[in-house]
Formats: C-alpha cells, structure tokens, sequence
C-alpha cells in the first residue's frame, strides 16, 4: 500500500473499531460509570493502571478497585482514614497489590489537595505535539510524598525509553474528543494533537506488519517513531488509529 492507501486502510479501521460496541470488551468503560469529573479521573486512571494482562481480569479487577472505594472515588480519596485502607491490603492484579494501591490513594489525595488535581498536573508540563515530558513530570509530583521504592514501577517515565503505553492511554482517554463516545474527552486543557499512540504488543506488530514503524523494541524510541508517522495521517487526532491498530492485532490477528 502506498501512503493515501494505507491512510484510507486505517481510516476505515477506526470507522469500524471507535463505537460504542468497543467499550463492553475496553477497561474504557471503568470511568464511563461515573458522571463526576474527578470520579470519572480517578477512575479512569486506577484502571488504566493495572490494564496489562488479560483483558477481562484487568475489567474483574477494575470493578473490584472500584468497590473497594465504595463506587465513590474520589470521596474515597479525599476522606479515606488509615483504617479505610485497611481493607485494600487484599487487592491484588499481577504485581499491583494492595500496598501499592494505598500509595496510589495517598498520593491521589496528594495531587488533588496540593496540585489542583490530575489534569492540571499532565498540563502543566505539556509540550507541542508530545506529552512525554509532561508524563515524566508527573511521575515525579506523583511520588513526592512518602512511599513505597516497589509502587513506583507502576507509573512509567518515558525519559527512560519508557512507552509508557497505559498512561498514553489513559490520556487517550481523558483527552481525546470523541464523537463516537468512547473516548471521554473531559479534559480541555490539553490539545489532541499532541496525544500519542498507547504502543504495545499488538499495536507494535501491527504498524511493523504495515511498514509504519521499523524498531523492534516497543520503546520510546518506537513511539516517537510511530508518532511522526500517524501524524502525517492526522496531526489534529493521531491518536485515533489508536483504534484501527489495536482493533487490527486483537480481534483480527492481523
């Protein structure tokens, strides 16, 4: 395929894969059951957090996070005593347990009494056309308070070749505007544009097997990559193919 045939291929894909059929096999549909900004923010990042695996156990899971809180998020993070995060100590997804998910409520609470909350956090550091620094950024407000040296894995740095793939996610999420419904788009501070690609095994395979990205490792030297070319597609909303190549390498085994 060449260039304007391989757009229109991956046009057609997001077409098929961005609907509302999309959210009841997504760990997007987390922060769709709430209606709060800040409810459907937290939400969305505690999910996205744990989204490696089986995709069903990252949803089993998420429910799971989301009844620990009592379905309130962000009451819970803002008036949870010690005691409350008692009863986290049981949560366990891979290698996210519930000590780490106690650190995640503290410095939830952190961001949101000290930073003015999560999307200004991720704004503040925004550049043109990347969010990678401002990811990084954010890592480090995240873990400003005492914590856990394990919990820390938990949030990538893309300035160490991290892609950084479930926080490009879920700022897909947050971000991106989407007429179709999938994508929330509460967060108006931050341009589409400059959104990249959540990169993984999938994704990865699929832009190799369509000669839109040459590296081998799913880094983020690959996403830089996979970012310049998906934004001669689309520089407004690059982050929708999103949709075709994740769509192409789960459900069609391209």
């Amino acid at each position: 395929m060449n260039s304007s045939e391989l757009k229109s291929f991956l046009d057609e894909k997001v077409i098929q894969y961005n609907t509302l059929d999309f959210i009841e096999s997504d760990p997007v549909q987390i922060p769709h059951l709430f209606s709060q900004k800040e409810d459907i923010e937290i939400a969305g990042f505690l999910s996205a957090t744990i989204a490696w695996g089986n995709r069903k156990m990252i949803i089993k899971n998420s429910h799971k996070m989301m009844d620990l809180m009592g379905n309130a998020p962000y009451d819970f993070v803002m008036s949870h005593s010690e005691n409350d995060l008692e009863r986290l100590e049981t949560f366990v997804h891979r290698t996210f347990n519930g000590q780490d998910f106690a650190s995640f409520i503290r410095s939830l609470k952190n961001i949101y009494e000290n930073h003015n909350g999560l999307e200004s956090v991720y704004a503040k550091n925004q550049e043109l056309k990347t969010m990678q620094n401002s990811i990084s950024e954010f890592k480090k407000t995240f873990f400003e308070i005492p914590h856990q040296i394990r919990t820390q894995k938990h949030i990538s740095d893309p300035l160490n070749n991290s892609a950084a793939k479930r926080i490009n996610m879920y700022l897909r999420w947050m971000v991106r505007q989407d007429t179709k419904g999938v994508d929330l788009g509460i967060w108006k501070s931050i341009s589409p544009a400059s959104l990249s690609c959540p990169l993984d095994v999938h994704s990865g395979n699929v832009a190799r097997k369509l000669g839109l990205l040459t590296r081998k490792q799913n880094d983020a030297k690959a996403l830089a990559e996979l970012d310049l070319r998906l934004r001669e597609f689309d520089p407004i909303d690059p982050v929708k193919y999103d949709f075709a190549l994740f769509g192409l390498g789960v459900f069609e085994k391209f």
